[in-house]
C-alpha cells in the first residue's frame, strides 16, 4: 500500500469513527443475564471501523479468519467480566465497546474507587445490606470463573493446533501463516485484557471494602473478605497465564492460604 493513502486511510477510519459516536449509543445492549446481544451496529459497523483504524493507525495484527466455536464462545463468557451491568458502568461499559470493538484502548486507565463511589451512593434501608450486595457481585465474579478459564484454554489449544498445522503443511502461502499469527496475537490481547480486568475488579472490590469498613464498620464484611481471597487466588491464577490447569487453586489453612485483611470483634475493626 503506498504512503498516498495512508492519509487517507487515516481519515476515513476518523470519520467514521465521529459518525458512530455522533450518532449512536456505545455501549452494547445486553439480553438476559446481562448476555451480549449481537448488534449490527456493534458487531459489524463499529467492528469495521475498528479494525481499519488498528490496521492501517495503529499498525497491528488485524485476522481475517473466521471464528471457532472456542473463540465466539471466549469471547463471550470474558465479557461480562469487562463490565459490570449491575452497577451503572462502574467498570465503564461504553469505553469497554471501544475498546471490544478495537477503536481505541482504555483500561490502563480505569480509577479503583468508582465501585465505592457507586455502592456508597446507592440508598439502602439498612448499611449491612452494602455488604451483602458487595458479597453478591464477588460472588458472581467467582461462581462463573471455571467455566471462564476452561474457554480460555479451549481457545489457546485451538492456536496451538493452528500454528501446528501451518508449520507443517507444504506450501502454505505466507499469507496464511500470517493470519494464522495474527489471530493468534488477537487472542492473547484479548486473554490479556480479561486478565487485566479480574485484577481491576478485585482491586475495586478491596477498595470499597476498605473504605466501607471506616464508614460503616458491620462484621458482614467478614463474608465479603473471605470472599475477595478467593476471588484473588482466580486473578493470581489467571496472571500466571495458568488456563488449563486441573489442580486447584486454593491453598488450605497453615499452607499459604490468603491472610484475612480483617477481624471483627466487640463492634471494632482489627487488621491482621
Amino acid at each position: 500500500m503506498g504512503e498516498r493513502s495512508r492519509p487517507l486511510l487515516r481519515a476515513a477510519a476518523a470519520a467514521a469513527l465521529l459518525l458512530v459516536v455522533a450518532g449512536c449509543s456505545a455501549s452494547r445492549p445486553t439480553g438476559d443475564f446481562g448476555r451480549a446481544r449481537e448488534s449490527v451496529l456493534h458487531d459489524e459497523m463499529m467492528r469495521a471501523v475498528g479494525n481499519l483504524k488498528r490496521a492501517h493507525v495503529d499498525k497491528k495484527p488485524v485476522s481475517n479468519f473466521n471464528q471457532t466455536d472456542q473463540e465466539r464462545e471466549m469471547h463471550d463468557r470474558v465479557w461480562r467480566y469487562l463490565t459490570a451491568a449491575h452497577a451503572k458502568d462502574w467498570s465503564f461499559d461504553v469505553s469497554v465497546e471501544f475498546q471490544r470493538t478495537r477503536i481505541g484502548v482504555t483500561d490502563h486507565k480505569f480509577k479503583t474507587d468508582r465501585y465505592y463511589k457507586v455502592i456508597s451512593s446507592d440508598r439502602y434501608a439498612s448499611s449491612r445490606v452494602r455488604y451483602a450486595t458487595m458479597a453478591d457481585h464477588i460472588s458472581i465474579d467467582i461462581d462463573l470463573m471455571p467455566t471462564t478459564f476452561r474457554s480460555i484454554c479451549a481457545v489457546i489449544e485451538v492456536d496451538r493446533q493452528r500454528a501446528v498445522a501451518a508449520a507443517e503443511i507444504i506450501g502454505l502461502e505466507p499469507a496464511m501463516r500470517q493470519q494464522q499469527r495474527d489471530r493468534r496475537a488477537e487472542n492473547d490481547e484479548k486473554i490479556g485484557w480479561f486478565v487485566r480486568a479480574i485484577r481491576y475488579r478485585y482491586e475495586s472490590f478491596t477498595y470499597a471494602l476498605e473504605h466501607l469498613l471506616v464508614e460503616t464498620p458491620h462484621e458482614e464484611a467478614v463474608r465479603v473478605d473471605g470472599l475477595l481471597s478467593q476471588l484473588l487466588g482466580w486473578v493470581e491464577q489467571g496472571e500466571r497465564g495458568d488456563f488449563c490447569s486441573q489442580a486447584g487453586i486454593y491453598a488450605e489453612a497453615g499452607n499459604g492460604k490468603v491472610p484475612s485483611r480483617v477481624l471483627m470483634g466487640d463492634g471494632k475493626v482489627y487488621r491482621k
